[in-house]
């Protein structure tokens, strides 16, 4: 008997620096990840708007439990990340290597991913979040330490 692959939510914010990889990651899930329902906080224009408003679209998906996991994308993903992290119950990883990647939910289970849309190329972009999404979080020590985050 198969195992019945369960949905994925998954809340996806930009601002304007990040919208163009946005489009990408949205692409590349909706063509790969057949179980994962994709939620698009927005931006949905080029026009300048304040990252923070973005993260916390993404934040309160997570902790009001409309979202399992979320994706931020701005200019370096470090504004995502500092707004992200305020949130009780989350853990925003800024990532920009396979080995972040997976170090982000392997050991930090990270429930945000974010990324830079002026420093992460595409296709690298692509890659850190299947990484993200297929990598276990390995628990034991790592649970003990994850639960010291708040």
């Amino acid at each position: 008997m198969g195992m019945e692959k369960t949905t994925i939510r998954i809340a996806i914010g930009s601002d304007h620096g990040g919208i163009d990889l946005k489009s990408h990651i949205i692409s590349h899930l909706s063509e790969t990840q057949p179980h994962t329902q994709i939620q698009d906080v927005g931006t949905h224009n080029p026009d300048s708007v304040d990252y923070p408003d973005y993260a916390e679209k993404v934040t309160q998906a997570i902790t009001q439990k409309e979202a399992d996991l979320g994706i931020l994308v701005c200019g370096t993903g470090i504004g995502m990340s500092i707004k992200a992290n305020r949130t009780n119950g989350i853990r925003a990883a800024l990532v920009f290597s396979d080995f972040t990647a997976e170090m982000a939910k392997a050991h930090n289970n990270a429930n945000i991913l974010c990324l830079g849309g002026r420093t992460t190329d595409p296709q690298d972009a692509k890659k850190f979040i299947d990484i993200w999404l297929n990598t276990p979080f390995e628990g034991d020590r790592h649970a003990r330490r994850v639960e010291k985050l708040g």
